[in-house]
């Protein structure tokens, strides 16, 4: 993600828990062994979304059937969701925001369901059991909502000039279609679009079909890797398509805005150099595709790491490129579990840009850290930015609203070269290398890492990084 990203702070009205409760008492009424999954994670909440996601079950596969046109603003869905049943449930929460709900089934038969805030609470006909595999199907339509973060930037469905574009983190996928919307629940997508015919439906994964009824276009893209909700996307609009050819025979589809191609042209050339180069620094690529959408400098405030393809507001430069490239390892594949955890995603990718300045004659990593570290001006834009890396340790961030601030970035890339400076680059490489494939796929949190540095050099004392760079308040000595 781009440094002016903010998360938005989920809420769920009162009204939530007395559902909660009224279903907890019909399901004791009778011997009903179930009970309500209900918002948030269950047992383990967010520390900084507690209403993000929900307890109870564990999302296997999203099939979405969507329609839009841009001209009334009007999306039709149909979600399949395939999960797994985490307890015995007499009813589980969905999170979807705005958009009508006309009916809902689970296993073929239809459900009760009741809304409050961003909770579509679900009640099945027959009781679910721990351990079982079941299928939930959601009608909705309506107008998309615009989620507007704390600080102003705006996620969930933007308007376009000539469409619309979907994008989630931390929770803006709940705008455009229902599910677990935490990071620590991934699950494989297929996604079915109609648009008027001549615009393109851009998503994650692999175009799979591309088919014209009359006056209407049908795009179907499959991902068969885990992805989690917030890193899910679609553009909706006219695109100039390519599909860059790799050395390694990886598949790219790279959309462009038209008003973009020609100042695009150059720094997506560099896709498959800089997918060379993260492949030797940073392991194996992890997904079965790769590319970029590129949509008009005022589509979106920021830039974002969605799965296979990042979403770039006009022609990124080469180091946002290569940031929201390396995400694919860091933060796509290897996926916080929690939004505490973002400097696991951040501090990586931020790391990559500086490692690439390195090895394409500019700048030491060293240097760059220095510059970082004495707030020099000709890496920052200002003397604020520059003392604002020291506002609260990267694993600490302060708020729910801070979790995207710059000491997420550049004090999470710290950290990672105060590592390599204490084990050498042998064993860093190996480090990074082995993080990337020891949680390929899945979720990990701060004290994973530590634990894994730790255990891949016994013989060298980290406690110092960690109290300091990792969980330190202020600006640590180095010198």
């Amino acid at each position: 993600m781009s440094r002016s990203v903010r998360p938005v702070q989920a809420g769920t009205p009162a009204v939530a828990a007395v559902l909660a409760l009224a279903l907890t008492l019909t399901a004791c009424d009778g011997g009903v062994r179930g009970t309500p999954g209900g918002s948030g994670l269950g047992g383990v909440r967010d520390p900084y979304f507690p209403k993000a996601g929900n307890g109870g079950y564990d999302v296997g596969h999203y099939g979405l059937t969507l329609s839009y046109d841009p001209g009334n603003h009007r999306l039709t869905g149909e979600a399949v969701i395939t999960a797994r049943a985490t307890e015995d449930l007499s009813a589980f929460d969905l999170d979807l925001k705005g958009l009508d709900v006309r009916d809902v089934t689970v296993e073929g038969r239809p459900a009760r369901f009741d809304r409050a805030g961003q909770e579509l609470t679900i009640r099945p006909h027959d009781d679910l059991d721990k351990g079982e595999t079941f299928s939930t199907t959601v009608r909705y339509s309506g107008t998309p909502q615009t989620i507007t973060d704390p600080d102003g930037s705006e996620e969930g469905w933007l308007r376009t000039a000539d469409g619309a574009l979907a994008l989630g983190e931390p929770t803006g996928s709940m705008a455009w279609f229902p599910g677990n919307d935490h990071p620590s629940d991934k699950a494989s997508y297929d996604v079915t679009v109609t648009v008027p015919k001549g615009l393109q439906a851009v998503s994650n994964g692999e175009l799979r079909s591309e088919r014209t009824t009359g006056n209407r276009t049908t795009f179907t893209w499959h991902t068969a890797e885990p992805m989690a909700t917030y890193v899910a996307t679609l553009a909706v609009g006219h695109y100039d398509i390519t599909r860059p050819a790799l050395k390694s025979g990886l598949p790219a589809y790279v959309a462009v805005d038209p008003t973009q191609t020609e100042e695009s042209r150059t720094v997506l050339a560099k896709i498959p150099e800089i997918m060379e180069w993260a492949e030797t620094n940073f392991g194996p690529y992890p997904f079965s595709s790769t590319g970029a959408i590129v949509d008009r400098h005022d589509d979106a405030g920021y830039a974002l790491e969605t799965q296979n393809r990042p979403v770039f507001p006009g022609a990124p430069d080469t180091w946002t490129l290569v940031h929201e490239l390396v995400h694919q390892w860091y933060g796509d594949s290897v996926t916080p579990k929690t939004w505490q955890d973002m400097w696991l995603s951040e501090g990586f990718a931020t790391y990559a840009e500086w490692l690439w300045e390195e090895d394409h004659d500019g700048d030491t990593v060293q240097q760059t850290f220095d510059a970082v570290y004495d707030g020099d001006l000709d890496y920052f834009d200002d003397a604020e930015k520059a003392k604002a890396i020291w506002a609260f340790p990267p694993a600490k961030p302060s708020g729910a609203a801070h979790v995207s601030d710059r000491p997420v970035y550049e004090r999470g890339a710290m950290v990672l070269h105060k590592i390599r400076q204490k084990v050498g680059d042998d064993a860093f490489y190996d480090i990074v290398q082995g993080w990337a494939a020891a949680h390929r796929h899945g979720n990990a949190n701060t004290a994973d890492f530590t634990a894994y540095v730790e255990k891949m050099a016994p013989d060298k004392d980290f406690d110092a990084i960690w109290s300091d760079w990792l969980y330190g308040e202020g600006k640590p000595a180095h010198r």
